[in-house]
């Protein structure tokens, strides 16, 4: 349920900013810009990229080495997998210590002509890698009961 919910947000933040960029595209061109614009737009990328790359990990879309795979056991190379996501997660952790300090400290920065909080735009991060962690442990819960089962 999640999943889908995450994948319409991700689907409407797209349409949003191509549509944001259309519209600024053909306004400046006409001679009125709107010059908050580009700060929306980055927002709105920001968020679009996190959740993007939350949901290319649900669905094991980012690039392994497969020649690993190829190389050992299956026995191992399920213990490799296991070890490769507990590494990510501690990695993701690590990451998030620093997004949560970095998004803090971005609060009082006001961004350009649209004057919002920088730790609108830097809060994609903190919400993304936390989607991140729990994708990773739910994919470690499920490897974990997948070698159970064998």
């Amino acid at each position: 349920m999640l999943k889908r919910i995450e994948f319409a947000f991700g689907g409407m933040l797209l349409v949003t900013v191509v549509l944001l960029v259309a519209v600024a595209s053909v306004s400046r061109a006409m001679g009125t810009p709107i010059i908050w614009s580009v700060e929306m737009a980055q927002l709105i990328f920001a968020w679009l990229c996190m959740l993007a790359a939350d949901i290319a990990m649900q669905e094991d879309r980012h690039f392994g080495l497969q020649i690993v795979r190829e190389v050992v056991s299956a026995r191992a190379a399920d213990l490799i997998e296991v070890f490769n996501i507990v590494v990510i997660i501690g990695f993701l952790a690590f990451l998030l210590y620093y997004a949560w300090g970095n998004m803090v400290l971005m609060h009082p920065r006001l961004v350009g002509a649209a004057q919002i909080n920088a730790s609108y735009i830097h809060a994609s991060m903190v919400v993304g890698i936390l989607l991140m962690i729990r994708t990773m442990v739910s994919q470690l819960i499920r490897r974990m009961r997948r070698r159970e089962a064998n």
